[in-house]
C-alpha cells in the first residue's frame, strides 16, 4: 500500500528532464497545459521565427503603423509631416523600435558624435536584413532630434500596413535629383549602394557587393556634402540569406529573383559603428569617391567584425561587456 505522500513524491520524481518546463509552467500559470498542443504551438512559432525572419520585424512595423494612425486621428493631423505635432508621434515610434532593438539584439550605436551638424550622405553595408539601419535612424532621432531620410526600394510602396510608418521616417523612392535636393536643404540621407544584391548574395565574410553602382557618389558630389560610412557588427549573423547556395544563384541568373529565402531572426549582439566622414572634395572623381567610401566601410568591418561571422559567437557577445575600440 502506497501512502499519498509517497505517491506525491513519486509523481514529482516522474517529472523528467524533458517535461520539467511544462510542469513548472502549469503550476505557475495555474491552467492545464496539454503537452502535444503546447509542443505543436512552440514548434510552429519557432519555425516561423527561424525561417521567416522578416515576419517579426514586419509585425513590429505594422504595430508602429497602427499606433501612428491612432495618433494621427486623435490629434486631427494630416500628412504634413513638417507639422511639429508629428514630432511626438515620430518619437513614440522611435522609442518602440529602439526598445525592440535593445531587448532582442542588445543594440548599441557608437560614433554619433562624428556625424556633422549639417547635411551628409550616410552610406551603410546592407545585411540580409536592414533592421540595423532602422535601429540607427531611431536612436539618432532619440539622441539628437535629427531625422535621417532613407533611400528605399520602390517595391515597399506596395506593401500594405507600412505606408504611414515609412512616410514619417521619411522614405525616399525617387532618383538622384530628389536625393540632391534633400541634401541641399541641410538633411541627412541614408543609402545602401549594395541594395538587394548585397543583401541576397553577400555572406559571412561580409563582402561589399556594389557592382558598378556609383550614383550615391555622384549625389554627394552634386550636393557638395560629406559621406558618412556606417557598418553594423554581426548583422549577417542575425539573419542569413540562402543566396550563396548554387541553386539560388542558378535561379537568380535565370529568372532575376525579386527575393531570396532567408533564415534567422537570431537575437545576436548588434553594434553600429559610424566612421569618420569623408569630406567633400571638388577635385575628386565619382570613381575615386566610390572606392574611397568602399575602403572606409571595409575598414570599419575589419576593425569591428571577426571574419568569418559566426552565429554562436555573435550570440555569446550579448554577454560580453567589452567591445572593440571605436
Amino acid at each position: 500500500m502506497i501512502s499519498k505522500s509517497e505517491s506525491y513524491t513519486s509523481g514529482q520524481e516522474s517529472v523528467t528532464n524533458s517535461t520539467w518546463l511544462i510542469y513548472i509552467l502549469k503550476e505557475w500559470i495555474g491552467m492545464d497545459y496539454h503537452y502535444p498542443n503546447y509542443m505543436g504551438s512552440f514548434l510552429c512559432v519557432s519555425l516561423i521565427i527561424l525561417f521567416f525572419p522578416h515576419l517579426l520585424w514586419f509585425i513590429i512595423c505594422v504595430f508602429c503603423n497602427i499606433c501612428l494612425h491612432i495618433y494621427k486621428r486623435k490629434n486631427g493631423l494630416d500628412d504634413d509631416f513638417s507639422n511639429k505635432l508629428w514630432d511626438n508621434g515620430r518619437l513614440m515610434v522611435s522609442r518602440i523600435i529602439s526598445m525592440y532593438g535593445k531587448l532582442w539584439h542588445g543594440y548599441e550605436v557608437h560614433g554619433i558624435e562624428k556625424i556633422p551638424e549639417g547635411p551628409g550622405l550616410i552610406v551603410y553595408y546592407h545585411g540580409a536584413t536592414s533592421v540595423d539601419y532602422h535601429f540607427f535612424v531611431c536612436n539618432l532621432y532619440i539622441q539628437t532630434g535629427r531625422v535621417s531620410y532613407s533611400v528605399v526600394d520602390r517595391a515597399l510602396r506596395m506593401i500594405p500596413g507600412l505606408q504611414l510608418y515609412l512616410k514619417l521616417l521619411t522614405a525616399v523612392y525617387e532618383g538622384r535629383e530628389q536625393c540632391v535636393e534633400i541634401l541641399k536643404k541641410g538633411n541627412l540621407l541614408g543609402v545602401a549602394p549594395g541594395g538587394a544584391r548585397e543583401s541576397f548574395f553577400s555572406d559571412e565574410n561580409y563582402g561589399v557587393l556594389w557592382g558598378n553602382r556609383k550614383g550615391f557618389a555622384q549625389v554627394a558630389i552634386d550636393a557638395k556634402v560629406p559621406i558618412i560610412p556606417l557598418f553594423t557588427q554581426n548583422i549577417r549573423e542575425s539573419c542569413r540569406s540562402l543566396g550563396t547556395t548554387w541553386f539560388i544563384r542558378w535561379l537568380n541568373g535565370r529568372f532575376q529573383l525579386p527575393v531570396v529565402p532567408a533564415y534567422g531572426g537570431f537575437p545576436v549582439k548588434l553594434r553600429t559603428y559610424i566612421g569618420d566622414p569623408i569630406p567633400y572634395d571638388p577635385n575628386i572623381t565619382v570613381t575615386e569617391l566610390v572606392e574611397k567610401t568602399k575602403i572606409a566601410i571595409e575598414a570599419l568591418r575589419d576593425r569591428h567584425q571577426k571574419l568569418p561571422g559566426n552565429i554562436l559567437r555573435a550570440l555569446s557577445e550579448r554577454f560580453d561587456k567589452h567591445q572593440k575600440d571605436d
